[in-house]
């Protein structure tokens, strides 16, 4: 991912000194795991730790040069790195990978890697929740238009929309914290994962002493199944993210203007109209929820790999990987700070409400039609329609209309034509929803 979207912690942990660190842990811990079995002197082992602690503690970086003119020769990654850890170690090196085969510690440092993406991502949904909840509980009872089809419909209000956004990133959050546990688990079971030339309780232990779960069964990689689960909670979070962001953008034209994106002291929305206030966020978040939702397509296509493994998927997972997470890393904290300082115009929502001259209230009409009159559905649609199509065309009052129809009057009184455009008959359950949602109202 180019530097532009790339916020410090989440690109740390993709950074090649983070994978290389990894990498390390694995060997290692596979080493201590040896040792506690016997089968490798303890003291080779210690030596090993006491040489490359200053690479897993990061006071060292790995000199990444070095490792490529070793790849140049070897066109092997993993055993470009092992070769140099060797020219750091010396000949207990031998110790490390043994009955080990690349993936045995690529996909294992691989799970370190998607467990600490996959727990940074989750802190990022928690503060996202936490300011769609402040801004619903304020916005409670903000009426409003609800819209279907882009039309106005019946009245909400904007508590209740950003109620139903925080109920959609609480299942983001409980999709991506399994898919984090599915996704992040080791292998170390050799060539084609029948433990032939490693003991499994090597794999057992190390992922233990790593702090991630194991694969319980695997061939020479952990199955991709598990990888594109991780993608796909991703591209959810992202689509959900773009779900806000298009409302946002929508919300913000000069016609409706509802909400806005904070507009701050010295910035310019365009080169050549000095007037404009673009809602530029919400559609950068737009445009990175496509480069999201794309890795997820890869995260598919890696899962038939051949028989016991090919190497097709490696080259797609060092690109897709990185840039989905750090590109939903980067959605989620800036929507969060998005929400945190959303412009609010509870006066033009109100406004907006009123446009179509009481259309709104057409559906309680027509029910107090049904019920009081004993019309049928047809009769009272009929009614209701005739009048509602009068306002569409000639700008009048649904109100004035209903009260000067007979059929209507021969139903109901004036007064109760007035309740019926009453605004709280559409927010009275407000607090229902609220303690549904959140447990509080």
């Amino acid at each position: 991912m180019i530097a532009r979207y790339t916020l410090p912690e989440m690109g740390k942990i993709w950074d090649e000194q983070n994978k290389l660190r990894n990498w390390l842990k694995v060997e290692v811990a596979a080493a201590e795991s040896w040792a506690e079995l016997g089968k490798i002197p303890k003291e080779a082992v210690e030596k090993i730790k006491e040489k490359v602690k200053p690479y897993l503690e990061g006071e060292k970086e790995f000199d990444t040069k070095r490792i490529a003119e070793i790849e140049e020769v070897t066109n092997h990654d993993v055993i470009a790195f092992l070769t140099y850890i060797k020219e750091i170690v010396g000949d207990e090196a031998k110790y490390l990978h043994f009955g080990m085969t690349s993936s045995d510690m690529l996909d294992t440092a691989f799970a370190l890697q998607i467990k600490q993406a996959g727990e940074l991502l989750l802190k990022d949904i928690e503060r996202v929740m936490e300011a769609i909840k402040k801004r619903a509980f304020e916005h409670k009872n903000t009426v409003m238009i609800g819209r279907t089809h882009g039309i106005h419909a019946e009245p909400i209000t904007f508590g209740l929309k950003l109620a139903i956004w925080y109920d959609e990133m609480r299942r983001n959050y409980e999709r991506l914290k399994a898919a984090v546990k599915r996704a992040a688990v080791g292998k170390i079971s050799g060539a084609v994962g029948t433990f032939a030339n490693i003991d499994p309780r090597v794999e057992e232990m190390t992922c233990k002493k790593l702090g991630i779960d194991y694969a319980k069964a695997s061939n020479q990689v952990v199955q991709r199944d598990r990888h594109a689960e991780f993608l796909n909670a991703l591209a959810l979070t992202a689509s959900s993210i773009e779900k806000f962001a298009t409302e946002i953008r929508h919300l913000q034209r000069t016609e409706v203007r509802e909400v806005e994106e904070p507009f701050r002291k010295g910035q310019k929305g365009s080169s050549a109209m000095p007037h404009k206030r673009n809602p530029i966020l919400s559609e950068r978040l737009c445009g990175l929820a496509r480069v999201v939702r794309s890795a997820s397509i890869v995260g598919m296509e890696n899962v038939p790999l051949w028989h016991e493994r090919d190497i097709s998927h490696s080259s797609t997972e060092r690109t897709v990987f990185p840039d989905a997470c750090i590109a939903l890393d980067y959605m989620l904290q800036k929507f969060a700070n998005l929400m945190e300082n959303l412009i609010v115009y509870p006066e033009n929502m109100l406004k907006n409400l009123n446009l179509l001259k009481g259309l709104i209230f057409s559906q309680r009409v027509l029910l107090t039609l049904i019920e009081k009159g004993g019309l049928t559905r047809e009769e009272a649609y009929a009614i209701v329609q005739e009048n509602a199509m009068r306002v569409w065309n000639e700008g009048v009052e649904f109100k004035e209309l209903l009260k000067k129809d007979e059929r209507v009057r021969k139903v109901l009184t004036e007064e109760e034509i007035e309740e019926i455009f009453d605004l709280s008959y559409h927010t009275k359950n407000v607090d229902y929803i609220f303690k549904r949602v959140f447990g509080e109202a």
